[in-house]
């Protein structure tokens, strides 16, 4: 395309513009309110996907140990754990920090009947690693490798807890692919026919130019223009609005209800866009 042509086809696009302003505004309405429906189920499904992630890290595997275990054994126990790809952390907890642990839920106030203790560990056999998961849908394929090593006495974790996780977590996924699937549908359809009232409205003109001698890409090329700024400013609109309003929700939310934040944080504005 000559560089004279292009500068036509720019000036005439956005001549178009304004022009037909009751097109361009029902166009950019349309494109703006398909945006920011979409954006609205995003940020929430994001977010509800964030908080069941953010449960299932605190759901944990448990690993107890054979009385009279060495040391060694122990941390080679750790060391297979650690090769595992499922496994996203793990801890060693001793006797003596499950005791210390032990004392200040248990015996908070009544430090006294604590002392009984102090020389004869009651939780002396209880060393063991926590494990914390990646996906918990992994859990019991690691439960029967770890109860099949050489000095595990035993595996503690909860099954329940990790198919309920799971399945919302799935029921999530699929309600989220649906709404998104019923949106693109709406705006393909709402913009297809505001595209073709546009086209309708313009027979007249589209004939004369061609009538005239002018090629399809000539005649093409300010309608393609003037599609791109409707749909720069049909989009600016709509994602601002939802970065602000976004930033405003989680703000007033986080300092009204304390309590929200305290047991799920948001994930930034900046990471939903």
């Amino acid at each position: 395309m000559r560089i004279s042509t292009f500068g036509y086809s720019m000036k005439q696009g956005v001549k178009n513009i304004g022009r037909n302003k009751m097109f361009s505004i029902a166009s950019i309405a349309t494109m703006s309110a398909c945006i920011f429906l979409f954006g609205v189920f995003y940020s929430i499904g994001v977010n509800f996907t964030a908080m069941v992630h953010s449960a299932e890290e605190g759901v944990a595997v448990i690993v107890y140990f054979e009385p009279g275990i060495s040391q060694e054994q122990i941390e080679k126990v750790g060391e297979e754990i650690g090769k595992r790809g499922e496994v996203a952390k793990y801890d060693f907890v001793s006797a003596d920090e499950a005791w210390a642990s032990f004392k200040d839920s248990y015996f908070e106030g009544n430090e006294a009947a604590a002392e009984g203790f102090a020389n004869d560990n009651p939780l002396a056999n209880s060393e063991r690693y926590e494990i914390y998961l990646n996906d918990v849908t992994m859990q019991q394929t690691l439960v029967d490798y770890l109860s099949g090593l050489d000095g595990v006495r035993k595996v503690s974790h909860s099954e329940v807890a990790a198919k309920t996780l799971s399945d919302f977590n799935s029921l999530i996924g699929y309600i989220f692919v649906g709404v998104i699937i019923i949106l693109v549908a709406v705006a393909v359809f709402l913009i297809n026919n505001t595209v073709t009232v546009g086209i309708s409205v313009r027979k007249e003109e589209i004939a004369i130019m061609k009538l005239i001698g002018a090629k399809d890409k000539f005649v093409r090329a300010p309608f393609v223009v003037e599609g791109v700024f409707i749909g720069l400013i049909g989009s600016v609109i709509p994602l601002a609005l939802l970065f602000f309003l976004y930033q405003g929700i989680v703000t007033y939310v986080s300092e009204r209800f304390q309590f929200v934040g305290d047991m799920f944080s948001f994930i930034p504005v900046t990471t939903v866009f």
